[in-house]
């Protein structure tokens, strides 16, 4: 796994799988919203499988970033390079990680509930809609947030 620590790409202080997880994160509010434009052309059997899809795939690379920010040091390591206030930071990223966890219980939940439902579309979907609705701006809330966690670690 000593690859994962190798120089990223994108010409900061990150790490390689800093760097792969960002473009990740960068990159899933886009992959949402493919992933609910069959629902509104009528495919909801793909729009299902596109959302499972990328429920796992999210799930999997955050459990990858988790390993390796605990073996990279956590993050007294990685602020170490930083000109960002040590506290700032670290509050900053403790917002993020709020978000990021009520992120998870909703897109976990709206998943569930959809999969449990007979009725979609139906007089569920409504309800579904709704979910989406907030469950998708916790998930850019998420991006954002890492983004912005990344800048203050690696880039200022």
């Amino acid at each position: 796994m000593d690859y994962m620590f190798q120089s990223g790409f994108l010409g900061t202080r990150a790490p390689l799988f800093m760097d792969m997880v960002t473009i990740i994160v960068a990159l899933l509010p886009i992959l949402l919203v493919l992933a609910i434009y069959p629902a509104i052309k009528g495919y909801y059997k793909t729009h299902k499988f596109a959302q499972v899809a990328l429920y796992v795939v999210s799930v999997i690379v955050v459990g990858y970033f988790e390993y390796g920010v605990r073996i990279g040091g956590g993050f007294e390591e990685f602020i170490k390079g930083s000109s960002m206030s040590h506290s700032f930071v670290y509050y900053f990223l403790l917002m993020h990680i709020a978000i990021a966890v009520v992120t998870l219980i909703l897109w976990t939940k709206t998943l569930l509930k959809a999969m449990k439902t007979e009725n979609l579309p139906g007089s569920y979907s409504i309800r579904h809609k709704k979910d989406a609705r907030v469950t998708s701006m916790f998930i850019v809330a998420t991006g954002v947030t890492g983004l912005a966690v990344y800048f203050m670690l690696f880039v200022l």
